[in-house]
Parts: C-alpha cells; structure tokens; sequence
C-alpha cells in the first residue's frame, strides 16, 4: 500500500502502520525533521482512501483552534432574527420564573451542533468512513495541550461541555509526530504505538534515488 504511493517503507515501519490497523491504536512517531514522518501520515491516506485531517501543533494551541469553536457571527444572526419572536414570547409570560424558561430554550438553541465549528479532533470523530488523522509535531504544544488529547488517543471521543460527548462513528488512524524538541507526557505516551524513525542507510537512500 505505502510503496504504490511513492513511499519506501522498512521493517518497522511497516510493522507499525499493521499494528496500528488492526489494533486501533495511535502511532507516535519521533525523529529528527525531514526523514518522512509526515509523508507516512499523507501516503497511508492516499493509499487508505481516507481524508487526512491535519492539526499542525505550535505553542499556545487550544480547543478553539484543535477541537471546535462556535460560530458567534451565526448566533448573532439567529439573534436578530429571532429577537422580534422572543419578545412575544416574553410578553406572553405570566411570571418571571416562566420568562427565564422560556429563555432557556432558545439558548439550548444556539449551543447546539448546528452552531459549532468543527476543527481537525471534531472532524476526526465526525468521519463516517474512517480518516487519518496527524497530529504534526505534537511537540511543539504545550504540556497542557497534551491533556486535551488524552480522551481521543485513548476513546476515540471528545466532549464539548454545552453539547456532550461526541464518539467516532469509525475510530481514525491517528498519527502525531514528534520532533523530540521536548519530553512529552507520560500518558501520551502509553496511550501510543512508538515508532523511531531516523536518517536512511546508504542501501535506503539508493531505494529513493
């Protein structure tokens, strides 16, 4: 599957990418920049079919940018469209207590899923015909950040407080790579099938020349 696109893989590669098939686990793959830890997540889509679903990592990322946001320029316009209906309703109401109620359903209303922005981890579990998901140079994110992933690598699920918990219709095949810039988390770790890969032999680079 990896040769037909274009990608020569060894031994323990090879072995990784079965395991991590057949076994639904995630794949952390550490090494220096530039020997194919990324082209490995872009050709195993290619060759899977499958979209591949990027989350580039950098210091400072959140769930607003990894996991979903909601859409206020939407909300605010169902506001206004609705404004004119909430205040019959309002006026309707024969107390306070029934107001506040009858307010409270219309801001279930707009933090629902139809006003969320899905972002990489959201749209992984969104697939109903599985995906790869990378998670490229999970390094560079705060250790903190590291906690978000923790329920994806280990469930295949995500929870978005207002809206609940959302669990992949089909689990991804998800790839994070690591430049080794830091020491990650233990329980990152544990929760991944370790993959080194460093610079190719002499017999490998005449394979890709």
């Amino acid at each position: 599957m990896l040769a037909a696109q274009g990608y020569i893989a060894n031994r323990a590669i090879a072995t990784a990418v079965y395991l991590a098939q057949h076994l639904r686990k995630p794949v952390l793959i550490e090494g220096p920049a530039g020997v194919g830890k990324t082209e490995l997540a872009v050709a195993l889509a290619r060759g899977l079919g499958q979209p591949l679903l990027r989350l580039p990592c950098y210091e400072g990322l959140d769930d607003a940018k990894a996991l979903y946001d909601w859409q206020y320029g939407k909300q605010l316009l169902y506001t206004q469209v609705l404004k004119d209906k909430i205040g019959a309703l309002i006026d309707e109401a024969d107390t306070l207590d029934s107001a506040v109620a009858k307010l409270a359903g219309f801001q279930d209303l707009f933090f629902s899923r139809d006003f969320v922005a899905a972002r990489p981890l959201l749209q992984a579990m969104e697939q109903t015909t599985g995906s790869v998901l990378l998670i490229d140079e999970v390094d560079k994110a705060d250790e903190a950040f590291e906690a978000l992933l923790l329920e994806v690598l280990a469930d295949y699920q995500v929870t978005i407080p207002e809206i609940g918990t959302v669990r992949a219709q089909v689990p991804p095949l998800v790839i994070l790579t690591s430049n080794n810039t830091r020491e990650l988390g233990d329980a990152l770790k544990r929760r991944c099938l370790h993959l080194h890969i460093g610079y190719p032999d002499a017999a490998l680079e005449q394979q890709v020349l």
